[in-house]
């Protein structure tokens, strides 16, 4: 075997090495920042609480007091 026929076998070997441990990684979900994954998940949690509120106001059949309520609920949020 020549030497340039060594270095490229080290070469693809390194680099297929770190092709299946970046595959690993993200299989086990060590590749998102759990911070980042906590704060998404807050906003995702005020939105969903924001739409129950403006899907129950658009069902309902309130007053216009209670309307001007509740837009001014989702206002202060």
């Amino acid at each position: 075997m020549s030497v340039y026929a060594m270095v490229v076998m080290i070469v693809l070997i390194v680099t297929m090495g770190k092709v299946l441990g970046g595959r690993h990684r993200i299989h086990r979900g060590t590749g998102i920042d759990n911070a980042d994954s906590m704060r998404l998940q807050g906003e995702v949690q005020q939105l969903r609480e924001r739409i129950q509120v403006l899907e129950r106001v658009i069902t309902d059949s309130h007053s216009s007091v209670d309307l001007d309520r509740e837009i001014e609920r989702l206002r202060d949020r």
